[in-house]
């Protein structure tokens, strides 16, 4: 799913792309959920940094991709 900011519209990403148990946080090395990308790659961020990051990355990103919400569904299984 692709998040936008109050800082306007993001663009999306592959559709297929879905990250994986291998996708660590840049910040802490858990498991990301949340990829960003930038003029000059992409960043990887666990649930927690990717919501203390948003708001200053919002301005730059290209786009925001995010599968936070598959913890809810984890959560429940």
């Amino acid at each position: 799913m692709t998040h936008s900011a109050d800082h306007g519209a993001l663009d999306t990403f592959e559709p297929e792309y879905s990250l994986t148990a291998l996708d660590r946080c840049d910040s802490c090395g858990a498991q990301a959920y949340i990829r960003v990308r930038l003029d000059k790659g992409e960043l990887f961020f666990c649930a927690h940094h990717g919501n203390k990051y948003q708001e200053k990355l919002a301005g730059i990103a290209h786009s925001w991709h995010d599968e936070s919400s598959r913890l809810l569904q984890e959560s429940k299984a």
